[in-house]
């Protein structure tokens, strides 16, 4: 098996290029490897991950979910959509879906732009209870992650040893995130840290036996490691292994 647990917390790779390529070849055997991911802007479906194998820690922004603002814990009805793309979300929002000229700013992102503010009878309700409102299915901060999630993650790592921890674009600091690679290390788990900082020598003084850091950009420095098993890049952005 390649590994067990694959750890990638920011999308370091475009679409249909490095994670298409390698969950190509990992979709030919079991789900030895797992995903968590701190990004929400669905770059690693896009690739080609199966949905099965990754776990979006801070939801996603193509996900609507209710919210009901009459209620102390802002919890709703529990009806959520996935995969919305609108563009813009709703009329009220259309600045954010503004395009300028490259040379110019966005007035949404002038601080000299006075925005409007924007009603709350204008945002969509709830379709399904009609007293909610409609937002982003994200974890917003002071919010909990999902607890079913955190739990199916904790059953993963428990139910054998994990050979390989990738980390992968991130300095690991944002818990819980930040405590898998902790959590699954066992006596022969490798951890491998590929960020601009890994090899600052208070970074190196925490590596333990069997560890791994690299660099450098973890665009550039990704697709050699994974060379041997993914091949080389082809023009179209696939790989040949």
């Amino acid at each position: 098996m390649f590994c067990d647990l694959y750890y990638l917390s920011t999308p370091v790779f475009p679409p249909y290029s490095i994670g298409q390529g390698m969950m190509d070849r990992a979709d030919r055997r079991p789900p030895f490897y797992i995903c968590l991911t701190l990004t929400t802007t669905d770059l690693h479906p896009r690739a080609g991950h199966p949905s099965e194998q990754i776990k979006l820690l801070h939801g996603s922004l193509f996900d609507v979910k209710c919210i009901d603002l009459n209620e102390e814990d802002g919890e709703g009805c529990g009806w959520i959509q996935h995969d919305n793309f609108d563009d813009p979300f709703c009329p009220a929002l259309a600045a954010a879906a503004e395009d300028v000229e490259p040379d110019k700013t966005l007035p949404l992102l002038d601080p000299d732009h006075e925005l409007a503010e924007i009603p709350v009878s204008e945002i969509p309700k709830c379709p399904q209870c009609s007293n909610g409102l409609q937002r982003p299915g994200v974890v917003w901060f002071d919010e909990s992650l999902d607890g079913n999630m955190l739990d199916a993650i904790d059953a993963w790592i428990k139910q054998d040893v994990v050979d390989i921890v990738l980390v992968i674009g991130t300095s690991a600091v944002v818990y819980p995130a930040a405590g898998y690679a902790g959590q699954a290390r066992s006596g022969s788990t490798s951890v491998v840290t590929i960020n601009l900082e890994a090899e600052l020598p208070q970074n190196l003084a925490k590596l333990k036996k069997n560890d791994f850091a690299f660099a450098g950009d973890a665009a550039v420095l990704l697709p050699k490691l994974l060379e041997p098993v993914i091949g080389q890049p082809r023009k179209d952005g696939t790989y040949c292994g």
